[in-house]
């Protein structure tokens, strides 16, 4: 649906490899602590749209429009609020270096330093951004506007690789950050 962006994966090795060449080591130390997939891709998108800028899209997320036609030359970022208004990330669009992506990412290291939340939501995900960032001083949109999520996709098949399942199940059984 937009053509003039080029679509990126990578694999489990290539992230760790991506973190550790491009981030001081304490920055992967915090990343091999977590022990949640979830939690890991949360910082992860973060560390990479950081790096590179771009956009990112969960997998069973969808755009409404066209990133062309949504994000304009002038923009800097693109967050968007589900339908409670918080922000979400399953959606993040931003130039490299952001002050905005320094400050979530330092909030996400705080979180894995204090250990003292035990829901990826709130660690690492949707929550940090609610905490950390200044609604007035961010592009904000609906997600109806721009990017829906999970419409497409079951969390059956979603998941179909994880015995546990979703991510918040996960978190039930298994500590979100490694004891060390």
């Amino acid at each position: 649906m937009s053509p003039t962006y080029e679509y990126r994966f990578m694999g489990d090795e290539d992230i760790a490899d991506f973190i550790k060449s491009s981030f001081p080591a304490d920055i992967f130390d915090h990343y091999s602590k977590l022990q949640i997939g979830a939690a890991r891709a949360d910082f992860w998108r973060v560390l990479a749209l950081q790096k590179h800028g771009g956009v990112y899209i969960d997998i069973d997320g969808h755009l409404v429009w066209s990133l062309e036609s949504l994000i304009k030359p002038h923009d800097s970022e693109l967050f968007i609020t589900i339908r409670n208004g918080e922000i979400t990330n399953y959606f993040l669009a931003s130039n490299n270096d952001s002050h905005h992506l320094d400050k979530i990412i330092s909030t996400i290291i705080t979180n894995i330093d204090n250990d003292t939340l035990k829901n990826t939501y709130d660690l690492t995900g949707p929550g940090v951004f609610n905490q950390t960032l200044d609604r007035n001083n961010v592009n904000l949109l609906p997600f109806r506007y721009v990017c829906n999520q999970g419409n497409f996709t079951n969390e059956h098949f979603q998941y179909i690789d994880k015995p546990v399942g979703k991510w918040t199940k996960e978190q039930k059984t298994k500590e979100i950050i490694k004891k060390q």
